[in-house]
């Protein structure tokens, strides 16, 4: 499913004339806040729910460069999920559909008036609930990874 579809803009390139690291995460920010409007968490929802969703980790691989004015999108599969979590997985996408980066993020759900994680409002859970999944076996083969040095 895609949540985003953006370009790279001239003040995302650093001084190596590609996409800075920095702004793969913007990308990413910028995707997850799609997420949210797609499960009903506009400005409005969160000010009638008194809902939102707060990042708890993320795992951003870079895999290809990107140049000022190329057009990004961005791909999410639900990874795994409970009452107020989610776990997703992004991929940032060329024209050609290349990967060029991979963001992995756990996601919390929290009750603004509290600011606790509080289990997602019905019309967020039935959203929520449409979500594109796959089981662990099936995976996208960049999710679950973990740093450290190969041996």
């Amino acid at each position: 499913m895609i949540v985003l579809d953006t370009r790279v803009a001239p003040e995302w390139v650093d001084y190596n004339g590609h996409m800075n690291d920095a702004e793969y995460a913007r990308v990413f920010s910028q995707a997850v806040e799609a997420l949210m409007v797609t499960l009903g968490l506009d400005e409005a929802g969160r000010t009638r729910y008194r809902y939102t969703l707060y990042t708890l980790e993320t795992h951003l691989c870079y895999r290809r460069e990107v140049h000022e004015g190329a057009a990004l999108s961005v791909r999410l599969t639900l990874l795994d999920r409970d009452a107020k979590r989610l776990h997703v997985f992004f991929e940032l996408l060329d024209r050609e559909e290349n990967v060029l980066a991979t963001s992995e993020q756990m996601l919390m759900g929290i009750d603004q008036t509290s600011t606790r994680p509080a289990p997602f409002p019905s019309p967020v859970e039935a959203a929520v609930a449409t979500l594109p999944t796959r089981s662990q076996g099936e995976w996208p083969d960049l999710a679950g990874r973990r740093i450290g040095l190969r041996r």
